[in-house]
């Protein structure tokens, strides 16, 4: 009886998670239809120099795409970003353990950290121009300051809520100070690493057109800028609908991640 009752019983937890997996990807699915279908009809009732219909933007990203325009656009767009990304990460993810981790460091930065955070990162482009020119150097530099802090106030935020009975635990076992981090707090601070990777992924879309729109007008930003000179909606509606697509890419990409990582965590496990 107990033999039979075992597989019952473990697959009913698998049955849970895939009726919840289903309705998720239903409720998915179901915002992207209702959104383009509000988007359609308020489309219908102004010009498509003012507001193009999404059928228009999908014909006119096609022209673009067949004409490579947007392919070598992109492309160029996400060397910088990709570039500053990586820089951010190996800059905040440090500076947060440490800050979240060691008082002291905490004390000297956490007041620097928070007026830099407090000024609209926009506002830093005047003074990269003058460092950085107006090129790749710049729109990296400008990636960079836009992923950077907010990243170190999450990642700071996970280290410092480490559950502190657990490292004493590690600590009465006589694990290293290395131990402690790799085996205890890295694993507990995974959560909102994560999180920092997903704020600054998004942030980092947001400061790479920001930079080609502010800075020298490349790539996507010379086909929007363009595009609005020739009241050409529907190309730079296309070019924002594939900044949306590539945040909500990249956000579900480490959503994977996370959830095949931190099996531990309720609610994560594939």
């Amino acid at each position: 009886m107990t033999d039979v009752a075992a597989p019952a019983l473990t697959a009913k937890p698998v049955r849970r998670r895939e009726a919840r997996r289903r309705s998720h990807t239903l409720l998915y699915l179901a915002s992207i239809v209702v959104g383009l279908a509000l988007w359609h009809i308020v489309a219908s009732g102004y010009s498509s120099f003012v507001l193009a219909s999404p059928l228009k933007v999908l014909v006119r990203l096609g022209e673009l795409t067949w004409s490579l325009e947007l392919p070598r656009a992109l492309g160029g767009a996400l060397q910088h970003m990709a570039l500053g990304y990586v820089i951010a990460c190996a800059i905040a993810l440090p500076i947060g353990m440490l800050m979240g981790r060691v008082r002291f460091i905490n004390d000297l930065l956490d007041p620097i950290v928070n007026l830099i955070y407090a000024v609209p990162s926009v506002a830093w482009a005047p003074f990269i121009m003058i460092w950085c020119g107006l090129y790749f150097e710049a729109r990296v530099a400008l990636v960079v300051m836009m992923c950077a802090f907010d990243m170190i106030i999450v990642v700071s935020a996970g280290a410092h809520n480490a559950e502190k009975r657990l490292l004493d635990v590690g600590r009465s076992f006589g694990a290293s100070g290395w131990q402690r981090f790799r085996l205890i707090l890295l694993p507990e601070s995974l959560p909102f690493l994560f999180t920092a990777l997903r704020i600054g992924a998004v942030r980092a879309v947001n400061a790479m057109i920001t930079a080609e729109l502010f800075l020298a007008a490349v790539n996507l930003g010379s086909i929007m800028k363009q595009s609005a000179v020739r009241l050409d909606s529907a190309a730079v509606l296309g070019v924002l609908a594939v900044l949306c697509l590539l945040g909500l890419a990249l956000q579900e990409l480490l959503l994977l991640i996370e959830r095949r990582i931190c099996v531990w965590r309720p609610g994560r496990s594939s």
